[in-house]
């Protein structure tokens, strides 16, 4: 019986010795503890995603609209094709021909009303063309002369002016011949815009008159 007993002794004396190693070996529970330690310091350093700033971009300057009037100084004269040439004085409108015989229309003499946007027209030509050309007249901001005939064929003039912004200015412009030496086509005044200034209807007389 005493055999037993001490047998028995013997058996709790070794789970005893044995305990004390199997506290200090690490646990499940300490091994889980460093990986969720790892994997949030990993989720910690990972880079957020960044919105980038909406592009802007600029505003275009507006680009202004090229001057269509030619300034030329008095007396130039300026070569208007044809054999043809004008050129202005501060009383007027001056020009030739082929033939050398030179035409004036004046500004001054009370024969146009400047206090209003108007044009005039005066015209020659013969069986291979016509030359046309005219005052332009009550207004700073003329932007377009336009020829047209029956049909709306249309026809646009050079305009000229002095410099100083003057409220006249000459156009000129050729065209193929009508019958009645450019009588016949219509003059229409525009300003920069595109707006209806003036017109001018055609007419039936002989070339030279307007």
């Amino acid at each position: 019986m005493k055999k037993y007993w001490l047998a028995a002794a013997g058996v709790v004396a070794a789970v005893a010795i044995a305990a004390p190693s199997a506290v200090g070996a690490p646990t499940e529970t300490s091994t889980t503890s460093e990986t969720s330690t790892t994997s949030t310091a990993s989720t910690a350093t990972r880079p957020e995603a960044r919105t980038e700033p909406a592009k802007v971009t600029p505003a275009k300057a507006a680009v202004p609209a090229p001057n269509p009037v030619v300034t030329v100084r008095p007396g130039r004269r300026v070569d208007a094709g044809g054999g043809f040439t004008v050129w202005l004085t501060h009383d007027g409108k001056h020009w030739t021909g082929p033939d050398g015989y030179e035409n004036f229309r004046s500004v001054v003499d009370g024969n146009i009303d400047r206090s209003q946007p108007g044009v005039s027209h005066q015209s020659e030509g013969d069986a291979t063309g016509a030359f046309h050309s005219g005052l332009y007249y009550g207004t700073r901001k003329a932007g377009r002369v336009e020829l047209s005939d029956a049909e709306g064929h249309k026809t646009v003039a050079t305009l000229i002016a002095l410099p100083g912004r003057p409220d006249w200015g000459v156009w000129y412009a050729h065209t193929g011949p009508d019958g009645n030496g450019g009588s016949s086509l219509g003059v229409t005044l525009y300003d920069r815009e595109g707006k209806l200034l003036a017109e001018l209807p055609g007419f039936d007389f002989p070339a030279g008159r307007g």
